[in-house]
This record gives structure tokens, sequence and C-alpha cells, in this order.
């Protein structure tokens, strides 16, 4: 079979090792999103690609290989809702997901100018944030904006840095400090402990963790986000409100899951069930 990589980065700890378990007998080819076009006739697009990356010209890529009969991992539309952290919580919370509930502002400026925090609201009938806050980039990406937020001044200040970015605003959950990161391939669950990026000392070290110590119902909530958002490799940052109550803070198209001892076998094996169901198709 063929199968095509999509990614600017084929070195990748978990695309490398699928590739040295397919390689043998298949034939992998590397599309980076940066220069590649869609191959033109007489050559057939290959039986299944991988989307790896997720950059504008990346899911513009894999959506005419879509177009052209092309299975593709994950979908260009189911990609592209990952990245747009509005479409998202709507998606979630439309299906019933237990989704952080998220306020958008068109730029970080106007969040700040228009959101006091409930303790510091005026007469003027402003909107009142509940304090303390997580801002985030509205468009997920590389080296966006993820910080927590505490006051009206420290919004002010981080719009002044930011004026332009648009934004979400989710209320901060209590927490361990500690975020369940919950990797899916196909349906292989994968599940890790990371220190949050919002937690004082900042990101820290990832643990390990057994699916099966995993709060009841959980294996279930990642298989039906899954179903909710049309995705085949994918990641769930889910945090614990206490007693194994779950809050969904973030999903992920594709993410790395380094570490993960048999994630490079189960990508493997979902890439040629899914690249014979395309030919069979």
């Amino acid at each position: 079979m063929r199968i095509g990589l999509i990614t600017s980065d084929p070195a990748h700890p978990l695309l490398a090792a699928t590739t040295a378990l397919l390689a043998a007998e298949h034939t992998v080819r590397t599309l980076d999103p940066a220069t590649a076009e869609p191959p033109e006739p007489p050559e057939a697009p290959a039986d299944v690609y991988l989307l790896k990356a997720r950059t504008p010209r990346a899911i513009s890529l894999a959506r005419a290989l879509e177009r052209r009969g092309a299975r593709v991992l994950n979908s260009a539309a189911a990609t592209e809702l990952c990245q747009d952290r509005t479409a998202m919580a709507e998606q979630a919370r439309r299906a019933g997901l237990p989704f952080a509930a998220t306020r958008t502002y068109p730029t970080l400026a106007e969040c700040a100018e228009r959101a006091e925090f409930a303790d510091e609201q005026g007469p003027d009938g402003r909107s009142g944030l509940p304090g303390p806050v997580v801002v985030k980039s509205r468009h997920s990406r590389k080296h966006d904006l993820v910080t927590r937020v505490d006051s009206a001044a420290q919004l002010r200040e981080l719009a002044a840095a930011h004026p332009e970015e648009p934004v979400v605003v989710q209320e901060f959950a209590p927490n361990s400090g500690w975020d369940h990161k919950l990797w899916a391939i196909g349906d292989r669950v994968f599940t890790a402990l990371r220190r949050s990026e919002l937690s004082p000392g900042g990101r820290g070290p990832t643990r390990p963790l057994a699916p099966d110590s995993l709060p009841p119902g959980w294996t279930a909530l990642v298989h039906r986000v899954g179903e909710v958002f049309a995705l085949d490799v994918y990641g769930v940052d889910v945090i614990d409100r206490g007693d194994g109550v779950p809050l969904i803070v973030d999903v992920n198209a594709f993410p790395g899951v380094r570490d993960q001892p048999g994630a490079p076998q189960a990508l493997a094996a979902l890439t040629l069930s899914s690249a014979g169901a395309g030919a069979g198709a």
C-alpha cells in the first residue's frame, strides 16, 4: 500500500517509529505542506494520508487530496474544527460533553475593555468574569497564548502585550495542578499525567498513568469525543474537578503521543485498516 505523511517533521518520534513498522512492506512518502502540492494525474493519491500538520496550508493540502478521493486521517474538516477553540467548545457543549464554558472576544484588547472581574464590576453593567480565568488564543497553534489571569489589572497588562489577538476565556477550575492527557489512536487509549502549564511552577514532567486507573467512565468519554469530532487520532485534555468529575479543556487533532508504549503499533494498524477500507470502498 501507499501511505502519505502530511508533515514538516517526519522525524517526529511517533511518525518515525510508525514509518519503520510500515516501510518494510509498504511505500511511505512524506508531503511537506510548506512546499508540496496535491499530486496531479496521472499520479494517483496514496491509499491513505496521515495529517500530522495542522497549519492552514496543511489542511488545504489535505482537503485537495480528499476532493480527489483520498482517505485522510484525521479529515481536513475535523482537523480544522479543532484549531478553532470557539467552534470546538460549541461542538462539545451541543453534544453534552463536560467542556469548560467558553466566552469569545474578537481581540484581547476588547476583552480587557469589556469584561471586568465579578468582584470589580461597576454599575455600568459590563459583564463580569468569575476570576480567576484562563485566557487562550482562539486559534490553536504552536506557541499560542494560554495563561491564567487573576485580576482586571493583569488582564489589561496581557492585552497591552497582545492587543489584536482573538481569544477565548474559560473559568479556571480548581484542580491538583496535573492535567490528564488522554490520547486515542483508533480504539486504543493512552494516558499520562502532565504538570499543568498554569501551575505556579509552570509546565513540568509527564508521568505515566495506566488506562485502567482512570475514574469510571473516562475511557468512554474519550471515545465519545472521537465520535463527536469525527477524529481517529486525537488527544483530550481533562482536569479532575474532584471525586473523578471530568472537565474537558481542550481537544487536539493528531497529537504527539510521545513515549507511550504501543502507540506506533496502534497507529500502524489504524493506517493499514483505514487504507484497506478506502481501497474497498
